[in-house]
């Protein structure tokens, strides 16, 4: 068991990207969202993208193993207008998904609008109202910068609320 107490949910929520991936570590405790840590994984551009997928895989792994996620949120991919942004996207999922598993998380994906519900209870809120609600919700002096990293706090929250649905309704038709 985890140093934590068992009723503390700690996720680690995801916006996946190449040259910026955010990050945010988010405790459940009760009904309140407490901020543990949150930042981005940033690679240089005109690096081989092979080597920037290493990087990221890398720093993930070191991040899990210091802050011990329950579980890791992540947003899924969905189709773009950019091929080549989302293939590159898809890429760096990839090696998210790949660390978290290989660290045993439990792993769930959600897309924008239920990231958007979730935080700002309307599901074409405009990145400034979830970035809004992410520092009110979390009790910050300012929003999370760059935008990618208040996008992986929405996650963190959103899974946060989803989990605790998910839980009492296994409860209820377990009995």
């Amino acid at each position: 068991m985890r140093k934590r107490e068992r009723d503390i949910l700690r996720v680690l929520g995801i916006d996946p990207g190449l040259a910026i991936v955010g990050f945010g570590f988010i405790d459940k405790q009760g009904h309140r969202l407490v901020p543990v840590q949150f930042g981005s994984i940033q690679t240089e551009a005109g690096t081989d993208p092979a080597v920037r997928l290493q990087q990221i895989y890398e720093s993930a792994l070191q991040l899990i193993d210091r802050y011990k996620p329950d579980a890791m949120a992540i947003e899924k991919l969905y189709f773009n207008k950019n091929v080549t942004t989302a293939l590159t996207v898809g890429q760096a999922r990839g090696v998210l998904l790949l660390a978290a598993v290989q660290k045993g998380l439990a792993i769930a994906e959600y897309t924008p609008l239920q990231v958007k519900q979730a935080t700002v209870g309307y599901g074409q809120a405009e990145k400034r109202q979830v970035q809004e609600m992410v520092r009110m919700m979390l009790r910050l002096a300012e929003a999370p910068k760059p935008d990618d990293v208040a996008d992986a706090l929405a996650i963190a929250i959103c899974h946060a609320h989803s989990a605790e649905l998910a839980q009492k309704l296994n409860g209820v038709l377990k009995r």
